[in-house]
């Protein structure tokens, strides 16, 4: 594995004091780069209810956060149940069952603007007000543009001034799932962060 590469994940473990190590793949695991905007975002936000999609090292590094800040909880949505198990270890092992819940949500058939996608059962997500949003998931060999229903479905419930976090946003996919967001939603506004993998921001004002 690339020594710069684990230096990074690293920082971020010694940052949030994770002194029991914690769980990564390079190739599975969101970069570290994509991890360290969400934790500042994070600290400088102090969400009281972050929405996450597809669970993971993500979910350890904001339950942390929010741990910190003294406030907020997160809550993931993960398709896949092993991951969704192996996540709340991790959660369990460091005591952040009060800012977590990680909800096993299979992907079942949603439909906007007469597209058909995959998405995470959303039937256990509480109508809270969603102050930050990350989008991680479902993968992109679900079919194309997966992960747009991420803004239909949550922005209802969006607070004005939250923040949206869309990894891997270098890809067609992602950039085309930009497009239709901001032509569908005035009150997005979009910022483009150059990470390994891309990152897009999106904040989102309710009074335009």
């Amino acid at each position: 594995m690339d020594s710069l590469i684990v230096q990074e994940y690293d920082s971020l473990r010694q940052q949030l004091d994770f002194n029991q190590g914690i769980p990564f793949t390079p190739h599975w695991s969101a970069g570290a780069d994509f991890i360290q905007i969400i934790v500042d975002a994070c600290f400088d936000l102090k969400p009281s209810l972050i929405l996450e999609c597809s669970s993971g090292l993500t979910t350890l590094m904001l339950a942390r956060c929010c741990q910190i800040n003294g406030n907020g909880r997160i809550i993931s949505l993960e398709n896949g149940e092993e991951y969704a198990q192996n996540t709340r270890k991790y959660i369990e092992q460091y005591g952040l069952q009060a800012y977590s819940s990680i909800i096993h949500a299979p992907l079942t058939s949603v439909t906007f603007d007469q597209v058909e996608y995959q998405w995470y059962t959303t039937t256990q997500i509480p109508e809270d007000t969603i102050d930050m949003l990350v989008i991680d998931g479902p993968s992109g060999f679900i079919g194309k543009n997966a992960r747009y229903p991420a803004i239909p479905i949550a922005y209802p419930n969006l607070s004005h001034g939250s923040q949206v976090f869309l990894d891997d946003a270098g890809r067609q996919d992602e950039q085309e799932i930009i497009a239709l967001w901001l032509a569908k939603y005035s009150g997005l506004s979009h910022e483009y962060r150059k990470t390994t993998r891309g990152c897009s921001v999106l904040t989102v004002d309710k009074k335009a």
